[in-house]
């Protein structure tokens, strides 16, 4: 008895102390599952020990209570893999923090186990899939954070009714936003921006009583603000941006006691803008600092003469506001960056504007503003930007402005300001951007700017400025940024422009520049923008641009520059446009150019170009003009040119290109512009080019196209110049029917049937009186030998040249030259032509060889019987008998019966 009752209470002391030991060696076990699903590429987890005393207790990023895990926190170590289900042993887990690591899926179901939890923090991941509905089990959590991950689709269900912080930026969610979220008492902040949210703002965050912070930024929310965002009491900071929210801007919003920032730019907000975001309108203290409503269709400002406000922030730009500048604006005394740019006011400037003291930003571009500067704007001693662009301003560039020597950025540019610049301007040396262009400034460019060693943007363009470059332009070694295009600078482009190693953008265009492009400008690492369009400039095409890796945009059009386009113009692989018309460049397009993946606007035309078009362009799949008119180039037009399936603007006109339209064409579906004038293009128009939707140009003019004009075509394009030039072509909207066509060709045909017969009966009638010529002349030679008196045997030994003939004992006559050898000499030489004296056989008879007494040898040829007329025979033989050449056998004598030898 004693014993059982030790035993239990052995067992009873035990227990608690065993059940301890198994829960921690499950929550053991669920860590090192979860540790074994990661990927951890610095070892973080790598001092995990299960062996060691203490145990999970000591491990990096778990915190215990009373020896149970309470907290993991991992963030910012790079960790990847999926989230393992075992997290859910940790049945007392409180806070869970994995942010800023690379783990991707889901989140597990499971977790909804861990029914302590009060915080989780999983942003900036790459989890996926929906959110998770099993979330709104866990009745303690108070923050969830789920920023900058990739979940998607709607919020389905409820939400943790306890939660008080919830952010889900940066995702894909998509919906209408649950109007149960107003059931939510506890939320203080909402973070939904950057989503796809669809719907309108729901009128149930009006119960939000405890809400400060509501971020709907960059969803598709639209309709109107509810009012009921007026009865959030506690609220501190809204933010609608970037939405199609419409409507007005309800004046309760303004009335809220706590309210600091307002941001709903980037909408389509309309009507009068409420004077309680400006001036406070009730017995409360003012509360709002920031407002911003730029971007939307405002067309009223209204405010109050006494406004009571604390405003530092106001943002009305690029909305429709007219009239004259708001003076109780100027009452704003608090305010330290007004921004009313792009919008319709017109007026002076007042002269209040200098009560705004504090200001430290001043935007007034793109209105219609006019007269002189207010000398009051230097009252403002802080300001460190002044934009005054885009307005009628008008006088010489203000003196006083030297005196701001705190400026970072002035931009005066698009006024009438006129004179020089005044050299006071070396006195602001804080200066980063200095915009005077499109002005009517004058003279020559001033070193004083050459001074402003802080300078990152100049933009001197559309004035007078004359003279040349100065070399001092080199010191501006921060300047990013370099435009003096559309003035009147002549000379070279300076070398030291090599030295400003900053430079993404350089334009001098539309000057009187002249000669060569400095070398130096290929030693720019930074240099994007090129443009040097409307010079003089000479030289070759300068390969040296193929070693700047960064360059976008390349526009050398309208100079003098010669020689071939540099093969390595290929190396640039981020290269967006390249312009090189106008120019006296010759040799071949490089296929090379093909490898520029990135090209979008490719123009060579003007030039003296010859070759085909390469058909390596067709991997240009960003290309959306090809220009190519104007120069020498043969060929076809190449059938892969529909793989350029972003061109918008084909030009091939004005040069030697042969062959036919491509049907292919037609899968140009973007085209709006094609020109293929003034080639030899032959055969029919396509009739599917119709099918191109936007096309507005076309014309394939002075070319030698034939068949009918396509119906659809000459009905979108009735001007007969489209068409015209082409002898064959025939439809609207030229006046030349197909049926008058038809008849021309068919009786052109027939002349010319009927000329080919002529000259073929010509051409055998020609050789017919030919051959009867010939044969009258051959019968008349024949009837003149025949009529000749045969010769007598003393004659015939008169007549031979030096010879003489006789006559053997069967009545044969031979004929010598030169040589006394009688008939019958020969027979007996040649054994009377026996079969073993032969030489040869031939169609022209047998050659014997003939062995003399006087050890004389010859070859004998015997003809065959008929070969030829006896009196022939006898002349030709004669002749050949006098002939003496060292290549040819000499003819001894002659047989005028049987044999020649």
């Amino acid at each position: 008895m004693a014993k059982s009752l030790i035993f239990w209470i052995f067992l009873v002391l035990w227990s608690p102390l065993l059940m301890l030991q198994a829960q921690r060696q499950a929550e053991i076990q669920a860590l090192m599952s979860f540790k074994l699903n990661l990927h951890d590429p610095f070892g973080a987890l790598n001092g995990w020990d299960p062996s060691t005393p203490s145990a999970p207790c000591d491990w990096r990023g778990v915190a215990c209570t009373k020896n149970r895990v309470t907290e993991l926190r991992l963030p910012h170590l790079q960790l990847g893999g999926r989230l393992s289900n075992r997290l859910s042993d940790l049945k007392f887990l409180t806070k869970l923090s994995l942010r800023s690591n690379s783990f991707n899926g889901t989140i597990p179901a499971t977790l909804s186990q861990c029914r302590f939890l009060r915080a989780v923090f999983l942003q900036y991941n790459s989890l996926s899939g929906g959110f998770p509905s099993e979330i709104s089990n866990l009745t303690d959590l108070t923050t969830l954070n789920l920023a900058q991950n990739q979940f998607s689709g709607e919020i389905s269900g409820d939400l943790p009714r306890n939660i008080k912080y919830l952010d889900l930026s940066s995702n894909l969610f998509s919906g209408s936003i649950p109007k149960s979220i107003g059931n939510l008492s506890q939320l203080q902040l909402i973070n939904l921006s950057y989503n796809q949210f669809s719907g309108e703002v729901p009128a149930s965050f009006g119960e939000l009583q405890q809400l400060q912070y509501l971020w709907l930024d960059y969803n598709l929310l639209e309709g109107t603000l509810p009012s009921a965002l007026g009865k959030c009491s506690s609220l501190v900071h809204f933010s609608a941006e970037a939405n199609k929210l419409s409507g007005v801007i309800p004046a309760a919003i303004g009335n809220l006691p706590y309210l600091q920032i307002v941001s709903v730019s980037r909408n389509n907000l309309t009507g009068t803008v409420p004077v309680s975001l400006f001036c406070n309108v009730t017995v409360r203290p003012p509360s709002i600092r920031i407002v911003q409503l730029g971007f939307n269709l405002f067309n009223n400002v209204v405010g109050l003469e006494q406004c009571h406000s604390v405003l530092q922030v106001l943002d009305l730009s690029r909305n429709q506001i007219g009239g004259v500048f708001p003076i109780w604006l100027t009452e704003i005394t608090t305010l330290t960056m007004l921004d009313v740019s792009g919008n319709s006011l017109s007026g002076e400037v007042p002269v209040q504007i200098g009560n705004l003291s504090k200001l430290q930003q001043l935007k007034m571009a793109n209105n219609s503003f006019y007269g002189m500067v207010p000398i009051e704007i230097k009252q403002c001693s802080s300001l460190y930007v002044l934009d005054l662009e885009g307005n009628r301003f008008s006088g010489e560039i203000p003196g006083f402005l030297s005196a701001m020597t705190g400026l970072k950025v002035l931009s005066l540019g698009g006024n009438l300001f006129s004179g020089s610049i005044p050299s006071s301007v070396r006195n602001l040396t804080q200066l980063e951007t200095l915009n005077l262009g499109h002005n009517n400034l004058n003279g020559t460019l001033p070193e004083e700017i050459m001074g402003l060693s802080n300078l990152s943007m100049l933009d001197l363009s559309g004035n007078k400025f004359s003279g040349e470059i100065p070399a001092s332009i080199g010191n501006l070694s921060q300047v990013v940024v370099l435009n003096l295009s559309n003035n009147g600078f002549s000379g070279k482009i300076p070398a030291s422009l090599g030295a400003l190693f900053k430079l993404t953008t350089l334009d001098l265009s539309k000057q009187n520049l002249s000669g060569e492009l400095p070398f130096e400008l290929s030693g720019l690492p930074n240099l994007q923008v090129i443009a040097l369009q409307e010079n003089i400039l000479s030289g070759d095409v300068p390969e040296g641009l193929s070693s700047l890796m960064s360059l976008r945009y390349v526009n050398l059009s309208s100079n003098l520059f010669s020689g071939h386009i540099p093969e390595t113009f290929s190396f640039l692989h981020s290269l967006a446009v390249l312009s090189l018309s106008n120019n006296r460049i010759t040799g071949m397009i490089p296929p090379e150019l093909g490898n520029c993946t990135e090209l979008e606007v490719l123009e060579l035309g003007s030039n003296s170009l010859t070759g085909h078009i390469p058909a390596d362009l067709s991997g240009l799949l960003r290309l959306n003009v090809l220009d190519l008119g104007g120069n020498n180039l043969t060929g076809e037009i190449p059938e892969e040119i529909f793989k350029c399936s972003s061109l918008t603007s084909l030009l091939l006109n004005g040069n030697r290109l042969s062959g036919s339209i491509p049907d292919s064409l037609s899968e140009l579906s973007n085209l709006t512009m094609l020109d293929l004038s003034y080639n030899s293009l032959s055969g029919n128009i396509p009739a599917n080019l119709s099918l191109i939707p936007g096309l507005v140009y076309f014309n394939v003019s002075s070319n030698d196209l034939t068949g009918e004009i396509p119906v659809s075509l000459g009905s979108r394009f009735n001007n007969p110049s489209t068409f015209a030039g082409n002898q064959d072509l025939c439809g609207k909207p030229l006046d030349r029917k197909c049926e008058d066509v038809a008849v021309k060709n068919r009786r052109k045909r027939l002349i010319l049937l009927i000329v080919a017969v002529s000259c073929a009966a010509s051409l055998v009638s020609l050789c017919c009186c030919f051959y009867v010529f010939s044969l009258l002349r051959w019968r008349k030679k024949l009837k003149e030998a025949a009529g000749e008196k045969k010769p007598s045997p003393a004659r015939a030994s008169s007549g031979a040249s030096g010879g003489r003939s006789s006559t053997d004992s069967v009545g044969l006559k031979l004929v010598m030259f030169n040589n006394k050898i009688t008939l019958t000499e020969t027979i007996e030489a040649t054994r009377q032509f026996a079969e073993e004296n032969v030489l040869s056989r031939s169609r022209y008879g047998l050659v014997f060889k003939a062995c003399y007494n006087d050890g004389m040898v010859l070859s004998i040829r015997r003809l065959p019987d008929g070969s030829l007329d006896e009196n022939m025979f006898r002349k030709e033989a004669e002749f050949l008998g006098k002939v003496k050449h060292r290549n040819l056998t000499v003819l001894r004598g002659q047989n005028q019966i049987d044999y020649i030898f």
